[in-house]
């Protein structure tokens, strides 16, 4: 069911709160009318320019660099390779607690040898990005090949070439979880089905390519990077250690930034490399991205291969779950999050929303000779998310069920929660059941399933799938250790200041890029501390702003931020409260502030904010000394663990028989992410993450031949969706029970990506149904459908 917004009593007016409204986006003014400051946008006086000479070879050691033509030209100002840059950097390396993992050394530039096409060797810094480009012709690298590690399960074999010799193995993170006694569960199970299905390498493909300025200011030793991350606090933590500088003179600032989807959620050598520069020599130094380089360098994801198997009852009750996975992770271990961020949590979430009491899962992330693993928008639970609601949809085949029935039966009740799972996951409470009730009916599935038949009867292809998932949002402390990680991601800083006009300065940790959280926060704001919406300030995406913070990923700023927004919004009020009425002459535990004022109900009688902050600051006589102090409040939030987020997708697909194209008729997401801070925000989110979940589903694919050669270098070979992919999509907010956490929030920005594929997989599989096939590979492009249903060809 949906809600509307709450509403406020003010003096017996009734008036309606901002969280719940669909407040149009603050930010969209300058985004739309290109007036948005991104990195690029940013032209400092005596700026150089950053060139990258990159590595095309997968593996191989670096015999010789030779640079004096390139030093030689005008206009170059440095060519610098790693022996150039050793004494004045630090390794950075992605550490954790977990057992079985190996950390790999983060470098500006690569050190002996390059790992995968795309690494960067040389850097050309120059009066223009032109000069720089020009100059690279004239660097001339000998390497020694070494052997492709390209195929993930040949990487795993005990004589395998190493990417790493060091580690000794090409398996950086391998990890295991079990509960119950999966064999004998197995043994009693009726039915059992089983499969290797594979989610093939995806990149992120924002629309702003990764773009760096560096900024050192020799007289007062500070420096300062602009980067085009999600993640300032971290770039600033890592890079304080690794340059040997104190944190009181690095400065990082994310301004707008288009797009992420993870992959601008982590350190990069790029970053430490124009850093590094600009110190040297004293003046700012600018690498923008071209496409090419960021499709080749910027990480990656999705790269999975599970064997998965499922016992069940002859009623359809679930027995025991196994699923053994190999990741692709790349050639490094990514920073802060280390290799195990994607594989390890394809295990994790493998479950989902459904009671399996027996459960074994084990993963290995595996290096191979490719741009490495990092965050990407559902990370992990995309492909686990396929593999379980896969297996769903092939146990309501074999047992005669229809899949919306098997899942009733097996997904967590209300009565339930809270629900431990296999793997010792929390979930809170959700409307698991709730999702897939809304979801179908949203869609009219008793309807489709009529009109299916129908359209069999005339040799259409048409085909109905579901899928229903949970992720944990809002991670807190005592969840964001879990993985022994050198950073603490379960906590968010909020810095309210009132200063002497009125004007309401939110400063955070997060980091936007694209998310509207300058709305969503302001809202959140203005009710909980009565200011008018129109009086605050968002200010994100700078390290000076607080004294920690993250920055935004994995779904949390609308939980951590927001309870850090409550925590500070509270004390303030009831300062203005205080100020409010001793002005008024009245009792302060009757006084009401909302929409900018303070008001007495009993008088009818109101101050504005903006004169109560001029009687503090500028006319103290009218004060008493207690109630003088500035109007200010910082405030930390931990929500502890985190909370449930859930949905339902159900698609109707249609397959062209001789094309082979698959058509989406309908799509509709029913989806519970607590307590709606802007529905039009929330909707925007859930239908870009559907579209790229489509995408994900139909059409991406960063392919790497057996040399770790990659072949979809251009957007002529990456095929990402364009409109007329994107179905219309509805959307079904369901609301129930409230998590624990201040304001009442789950993360939702990821849930589209999550459920796509899987409903898509499980459509096209009952479109083809009657062939006797299903879809166990992703992307299902036309040519794989073509060579799934003619095997032989």
């Amino acid at each position: 069911m949906t809600h509307g917004p709450e509403e406020l009593k003010v003096n017996d007016e009734v008036v309606e709160a901002r969280v719940g409204t669909r407040q149009k986006r603050s930010e969209d003014p300058r985004l739309l009318t290109g007036n948005g400051m991104y990195v690029d946008d940013h032209a400092l006086p005596g700026m150089l320019h950053v060139a990258f000479r990159r590595s095309d070879q997968s593996h191989a050691r670096i015999l010789s660099i030779e640079v004096d033509g390139a030093r030689a030209m005008e206009g170059v100002v440095a060519v610098v390779s790693f022996a150039d840059l050793e004494s004045e950097v630090t390794a950075i390396r992605a550490t954790s607690r977990m057992a079985n993992y190996h950390a790999t050394d983060i470098w500006p530039l690569a050190r002996d040898k390059v790992r995968f096409v795309g690494e960067a060797v040389v850097a050309v810094i120059a009066e223009s990005r032109y000069i720089a480009e020009d100059a690279m012709a004239f660097v001339n690298i000998e390497y020694e090949a070494l052997g492709a590690v390209a195929d993930p399960e040949l990487a795993v074999l005990p004589d395998a070439t190493l990417l790493h010799e060091e580690a000794g193995t090409n398996i950086l993170v391998e990890r295991e979880f079990r509960r119950g006694e999966v064999d004998i569960a197995m043994a009693e199970a009726a039915v059992t089905i089983e499969g290797r299905f594979r989610f093939h390498r995806k990149t992120p493909l924002a629309m702003e390519n990764r773009t760096y300025l560096a900024d050192y200011n020799g007289g007062r030793r500070t420096l300062t990077l602009y980067s085009s991350t999600g993640s300032p606090g971290i770039v600033k933590d890592a890079l304080a250690g690794a340059l040997g500088i104190s944190g009181s003179r690095l400065r990082v600032i994310a301004p707008d930034v288009g797009g992420s989807f993870g992959g601008k959620g982590s350190l990069y050598p790029e970053e430490i490399l124009v850093c590094l520069m600009s110190r040297r020599l004293g003046r700012p130094v600018k690498w923008t991205s071209d496409r090419m380089e960021d499709l080749a360098s910027t990480s990656q994801a999705f790269d999975q291969v599970v064997h998965a198997r499922l016992g069940l009852a002859s009623d359809g009750t679930i027995l025991g779950l196994t699923a053994d996975t190999i990741g692709d992770v790349g050639a490094y271990s990514i920073y802060p999050w280390t290799a195990g961020l994607e594989p390890v949590q394809v295990v994790s979430f493998m479950p989902g929303p459904y009671r399996v009491a027996n459960y074994h899962g084990r993963v290995r992330g595996v290096a191979t000779s490719k741009s490495p693993m990092g965050p990407y928008r559902g990370v992990g639970r995309p492909s686990s998310t396929f593999v379980m609601e896969r297996l769903m949809d092939m146990a309501a085949r074999e047992l005669g069920m229809d899949p919306r029935e098997l899942r009733r039966k097996n997904l967590i009740r209300e009565e339930e929660f809270p629900y431990r799972t296999a793997v010792g996951i929390v979930w809170d409470r959700s409307g698991f059941q709730e999702c897939l009730e809304g979801a179908c009916d949203g869609i009219g599935y008793d309807q489709l399933r009529e009109f299916q038949a129908q359209a069999r009867s005339q040799g259409r292809w048409i085909g109905i799938g579901l899928a229903s998932y949970a992720e944990l949002s809002g991670i807190g402390s005592r969840m964001s250790v879990s993985p022994g990680m050198p950073i603490n991601t379960g906590t968010e800083i909020c810095k309210l200041i009132i200063d002497s006009t009125g004007g309401v300065t939110a400063s955070f940790g997060i980091a936007s890029h694209g998310q509207g959280l300058e709305t969503s926060l302001a809202q959140v704001i203005a009710d909980e501390l009565g200011a008018s919406f129109e009086d605050i300030t968002i200010i994100h995406g700078d390290t000076d702003a607080v004294p920690h913070g993250t920055g935004t990923y994995a779904s949390r700023s609308a939980v951590l931020a927001g309870g850090a927004a409550i925590l500070s919004s509270r004390p303030l009020k009831q300062r203005l409260k205080l100020i409010g009425a001793h002005l008024l002459e009245c009792d302060a535990q009757t006084v009401q502030v909302a929409q900018g004022f303070a008001s007495d109900p009993a008088t009818g009688r109101r101050i504005s904010i903006p004169d109560m902050a001029h009687a503090l600051y500028s006319q103290a006589g009218r004060l008493p000394v207690e109630l003088r102090a500035p109007l200010e409040e910082t405030q930390s939030y931990d929500p502890m663990f985190g909370t449930a987020s859930s949905s339902t997708h159900v698609a109707i697909v249609e397959i062209d028989p001789q094309t082979y194209g698959v058509h989406i008729h309908k799509y509709v997401v029913a989806e519970d992410c607590g307590r709606i801070i802007n529905p039009m925000i929330v909707d925007g989110q859930v239908r870009g993450a559907v579209a790229q979940g489509i995408g994900a589903a139909l059409l991406e694919e960063m392919v790497y031949d057996e040399r770790g050669q990659l072949l979809t270098a251009s957007l002529v070979d990456y095929l990402a969706p364009t409109a007329p992919e994107i179905p219309e999509i509805g959307i079904v907010h369901i609301e129930t029970k409230l998590p624990d956490n201040l304001g009442g929030f789950r993360g939702m920005g990821e849930g589209g990506t999550i459920g796509a594929p899987a409903a898509i997989a499980n459509a096209i599989s009952d479109a083809i149904a009657h062939l006797g096939l299903g879809i166990n590979e992703l992307p299902v492009t036309p040519e794989r459908l073509y060579q799934l249903i003619h095997p032989s060809a």
